[in-house]
């Protein structure tokens, strides 16, 4: 009970935050250079006249805080509008991409958690000595790596050079979306050294707490130790380091999918941009920024659950 009250809690508080991205959002598009009428029109068309018209049409001749009320009650409605490019209503146009978006993401953070524990784990069991050192320069090196340049390095060497993976694309079963999705997994290079030395150092913390040596001296199994008394109280850090982090991965999505070619809401939303979609450019935001309320949820619930001490207050 609770976490429902805590739940409805959270997502009360949620609401002046979507209000918020929802004015930021309208009124910064409507600052980029550029006409959606003149973009839709094209060169030839693009007469004063015309433009007017289609200006008209698409209620961009109203004044900025009509057409924002109008956005506001389409959203209360559920109507969000028509994309100007593709001249369909946007909520289905982007709901056929938030599976690809979201696999990325969630594949991404899955290898990036692979990682992190064997690997934090060796460089905390081995402090100081060379296996550490290696550790920690290795992903110092990648740390500060572009996800966008090492997106095309991989696409160089093993899609066009070795011909291992696809250069685009995501699939059309989930084996296949695996496959397809393995170089855009670059998202995820930047983050693994963040956890890994978040989890390192809390680990190395652990290991010399005295209720850890209280635990070794009782006699308790090598493993019980580890896992109930070093690992799960050194994941709360961690936790927290991963869902700030999975705020970002799903902003990375934006270059990584353009690369590659994968048909997600990061591609679509560069389209939008450019095409001066204000509509479809206004649901991508308002979908990513509900991804981020849900991750940040998602991560203050796992509190109490790693740690009985931490309350839902």
């Amino acid at each position: 009970m609770d976490i429902l009250r805590y739940v409805g809690r959270r997502l009360l508080q949620t609401v002046p935050v979507i209000f918020g991205i929802t004015l930021i959002a309208f009124f910064m598009l409507r600052l980029i250079p550029g006409d959606p009428a003149a973009q839709m029109l094209g060169a030839r068309a693009a007469t004063q006249e015309n433009i007017a018209v289609v200006r008209h049409n698409l209620g961009l001749d109203q004044p900025l805080l009509v057409q924002y009320f109008n956005f506001l009650k389409g959203i209360l409605r559920g109507d969000l509008g028509t994309s100007f490019f593709y001249k369909t209503p946007v909520v289905p146009l982007v709901m056929e991409r938030v599976p690809a978006s979201l696999g990325l993401v969630l594949y991404a953070a899955l290898i990036s958690i692979a990682l992190t524990f064997p690997i934090a784990f060796i460089a905390a069991l081995n402090k100081d000595r060379p296996i550490d050192h290696l550790i920690r320069t290795i992903f110092l090196i990648t740390l500060g790596m572009p996800s966008f340049w090492l997106a095309l390095m991989l696409m160089l060497i093993f899609s066009i050079r070795l011909h291992i993976f696809p250069i685009s694309g995501k699939g059309q079963n989930l084996a296949e979306s695996l496959y397809f999705l393995f170089l855009p997994l670059t998202i995820s290079v930047a983050m693994s050294p963040m956890l890994i030395r978040s989890l390192r150092s809390s680990l190395i913390d652990m290991l010399e707490a005295p209720h850890v040596e209280f635990a070794k001296a009782k006699g308790l199994p090598y493993r019980t130790v580890m896992v109930r008394h070093v690992l799960r109280n050194s994941l709360i850090s961690t936790v927290t380091v991963l869902g700030v982090n999975m705020g970002w991965l799903i902003g990375g999505t934006v270059i990584v999918e353009t690369v590659f070619a994968v048909p997600g809401l990061g591609a679509l939303m560069i389209n939008a941009i450019f095409a001066r979609d204000y509509p479809l450019v206004q649901v991508i935001t308002l979908v990513f920024a509900l991804l981020i309320v849900a991750i940040n949820l998602l991560t203050d619930l796992s509190y109490s659950l790693l740690d009985p001490r931490v309350t839902l207050g």
